[in-house]
């Protein structure tokens, strides 16, 4: 019976991987559908997203049944709870590749994004998708370190975001109110895709150490600075 159980909760962090190589493999794809106007891309995307729906639906019935039937404590009961909610980041950053994918819909034949834009947006799109692959490898590896790194990974699309309203708010600015609207929503997409990335990471720091990513991090620096 034991062994049934744990390998429910080994069967419940597989989804987690597989719901975060969907959702990165999604804002990959919805990028380059943007940049390329690929209604047929796009389309795709946007469907999609109902495996990635679904796939947490059935991360939670199994979450809770295994609540209701097993009653774990301690570390088994963290990683079902923690579980629960990297799952809804998860579903959250596939929803937010689907808006991506839906504003090139809606543009299309054009694209939302003008061409003296398309090389920040491109860099945004593949920074988003390393950083979810990134958080993938965290919950396979349960590796702390490499989870602390994401949020300073983070700080790349915090830049790319801060260089979109600069072009935004330059007086040159000739693209016209409805693309700077566009422009605005795909970067708060994209900065919102890497936080729920970021977030993933520091579940699995609190899964593993029972303590908040902030709190290990301001341990590490205080050994560091004791040395």
């Amino acid at each position: 019976m034991r062994d049934a159980y744990h390998e429910e909760l080994d069967s419940i962090g597989e989804g987690l991987v597989e719901m975060a190589r969907l959702v990165g493999s999604a804002i990959g794809r919805a990028t380059t559908a943007m940049l390329d106007a690929d209604l047929k891309l796009a389309e795709s995307v946007i469907a999609a997203d109902q495996k990635v729906d679904d796939l947490q639906h059935d991360l939670e019935a199994r979450a809770i049944a295994l609540l209701a039937r097993q009653q774990p404590v301690a570390t088994d009961l963290r990683i079902v709870v923690t579980s629960l909610r990297m799952s809804a980041d998860l579903e959250r950053s596939g929803d937010l590749a689907q808006h991506v994918a839906k504003l090139t819909r809606l543009r299309y034949p054009q694209t939302a994004v003008p061409h003296d834009l398309h090389a920040t947006i491109l860099e945004m799109g593949q920074l988003a998708q390393r950083l979810m692959a990134k958080a993938a490898e965290v919950i396979i590896t349960k590796d702390v370190d490499l989870a602390l790194q994401l949020e300073t990974d983070d700080d790349e699309m915090d830049l790319l975001h801060r260089t979109l309203f600069t072009h935004l708010m330059d007086d040159r600015w000739k693209h016209g109110i409805e693309t700077a609207v566009d422009v605005t929503l795909l970067g708060r997409y994209y900065e919102r895709f890497a936080d729920h990335a970021v977030s993933v990471a520091k579940r699995v720091v609190f899964l593993v150490t029972g303590e908040h990513a902030d709190e290990v991090q301001g341990a590490q620096t205080q050994a560091a600075e004791g040395k």
